[in-house]
């Protein structure tokens, strides 16, 4: 049998077995909702998100100092600003206009992985044809290879997600996604541009030669197609199966310090939408506990991540995880047998990932709503310390080349 038809088999056996267990059979999508109903959704997200101003994930609540220092990487960000002048100019008036913002502009916070959400800037939905490949430029220009095709394939996903919710493509579907850009594409000041829509976010903060690319959100329910326009397509397995095996690498004590618990019944990311200022504690098991080939398998997993930029910026990204990874730690909750649910964070003075097996959500009319499954992923990454959308960056710039108050 071929990999193709074991994984729908596979996916058939699990649907089956959830509704088994729970005793309820498929029913109706989950009804649609009025435009004006997803408009107030989002100004009640929007007033609660913003309620306090940006301070950054700590771990105590005090943001530590000297992490992140304005210099220079030696990696051109040239080849960014040049597509983004070149996406600004395909625009209208009429989009460039709701697509600029001021570099400090609090839609840099505006940014949610729910569908329903109202988003900011210019959607792929009323771009032409040409507009989208310049779209596509800025994408190609910021983002690795890899990077670039785990965004498409969960914009694909997006539109898989669309087909089994009963064709509810108001709220799902490929080409719901924006862009907008905060500041002017500068060799030499701060900008950036925010990619946001459903299961994919991505923040992606300039200065000079510097660059800052969280918070960064990757899902997709569902996590493999099995049916539809883009059967086949699937994202997110590495993730999934890595933190697996570096699990399953350590000895019992390291495993017994790792795992905070084996019961997993909910969703358990942290740091998703609107928690720019989570205060969380290091816990799990340190890094300094685990032998060379457990430490480098870490690294490995931290880099699946980090490597969805450039390879110039994911390479500086990466020298900063390895200066402190004697402050790194490994969480788990959940089993870890194979086909298990289960959430791990890696967390770091200067990063933090979640992965998360989450329940249904669109998809509950085909799965027990009560619990996670593994067909529906949320992915975050964050810079703890204030540099989340480069804004530690962006205040030692203005200390050292005053604005004026806006």
């Amino acid at each position: 049998m071929t990999r193709p038809r074991l994984l729908a088999l596979a996916f058939i056996v699990l649907v089956a077995a959830m509704r088994l267990q729970s005793g309820v059979s498929s029913q109706a999508p989950p009804p649609r909702r009025p435009p004006e109903e997803l408009l107030q959704l989002s100004i009640a997200a929007e007033k609660a998100g913003l309620a306090e101003p940006f301070r950054g994930i700590t771990t105590n609540g005090q943001v530590e100092p000297g992490l992140f220092a304005l210099r220079s990487t030696g990696v051109s960000t040239e080849p960014v600003r040049e597509a983004a002048e070149t996406f600004l100019a395909g625009l209208t008036p009429a989009q460039r206009d709701k697509t600029i913002f001021p570099v400090d502009d609090p839609e840099w916070r505006k940014w949610m992985n729910q569908s329903f959400y109202v988003r900011q800037g210019v959607s792929f939905l009323e771009m032409s044809a040409a507009q989208r490949e310049q779209a596509f430029g800025l994408l190609r220009a910021s983002l690795s290879a890899k990077g670039l095709k785990q965004t498409r394939d969960i914009m694909r996903l997006n539109e898989t997600l669309g087909e089994l919710a009963g064709g509810n493509f108001d709220e799902y579907g490929e080409w719901r996604y924006h862009i907008t850009v905060m500041g002017q594409p500068s060799a030499t000041e701060p900008w950036g541009w925010q990619f946001d829509g459903h299961h994919a976010v991505i923040n992606y903060f300039v200065l000079g030669d510097q660059v800052v690319m969280t918070p960064f959100f990757a899902g997709s329910e569902p996590v493999v197609a099995h049916s539809g326009k883009y059967k086949g397509t699937s994202v997110l397995q590495d993730e999934q199966n890595r933190g697996l095996a570096l699990i399953n690498a350590l000895t019992d004590g390291q495993r017994r310090k790792a795992i905070l618990r084996t019961s997993k019944t909910g969703n358990d990311n942290l740091t998703e939408a609107w928690r720019d200022n989570v205060v969380l504690d290091y816990a799990g098991v340190p890094a300094t506990d685990l032998d060379a080939a457990q430490r480098q398998q870490l690294l490995d997993l931290i880099a699946l991540y980090v490597d969805n930029m450039d390879e110039g910026h994911a390479r500086v990204k990466m020298d900063e995880v390895r200066a402190v990874l004697d402050r790194t730690w490994l969480a788990w909750i959940g089993d870890t047998r194979p086909g298990s649910v289960f959430y791990y964070r890696i967390q770091s003075p200067v990063i933090l990932i979640e992965f998360d097996h989450q329940r249904p959500v669109a998809l509950r009319h085909l799965m027990d709503p009560n619990v996670p499954n593994v067909a529906h992923v949320h992915t975050v990454v964050r810079t703890p310390n204030g540099n989340d959308y480069g804004k530690d960056l962006l205040r030692q710039h203005y200390q050292q080349h005053p604005h004026p108050a806006r």
